[in-house]
């Protein structure tokens, strides 16, 4: 577990330092989710699954802390593996015990 921490920690480092400045943790965004709701968030991490069609996509990105869903419309969707940076408008849907359903509409995308 720590191990796996260590290499999420270092990818997370190697975007920061790639273009996507101000990268927060999925945890931090989920566990703040009414006051985020709506406003930009920038994430980072490792697309765990994606799929797309005609321009539209979406996937999953986790940073060892959490896992988060992106919509993106217009820059198809990174493939299952590569590391990423996010930037975009976070809509929270509902939360389910201590579970929320949300997505980041992506805006930007920053691919190491």
């Amino acid at each position: 577990m720590v191990r796996r921490w260590i290499v999420a920690s270092l990818a997370l480092a190697l975007l920061v330092s790639a273009g996507c400045k101000k990268a927060t943790p999925i945890r931090e965004v989920l566990d703040n989710a009414a006051g985020l709701d709506g406003k930009s968030v920038q994430v980072a991490g490792k697309v765990m699954n994606s799929a797309g069609a005609l321009g539209y996509g979406v996937y999953q990105i986790n940073d060892g802390t959490g896992t988060i869903t992106v919509v993106t419309k217009s820059h198809g969707v990174p493939a299952k593996g590569a590391e990423v940076g996010v930037e975009g408008t976070f809509h929270s849907a509902f939360t389910i015990g201590t579970d929320v359903v949300a997505v980041i509409e992506e805006t930007n995308r920053y691919t190491r």
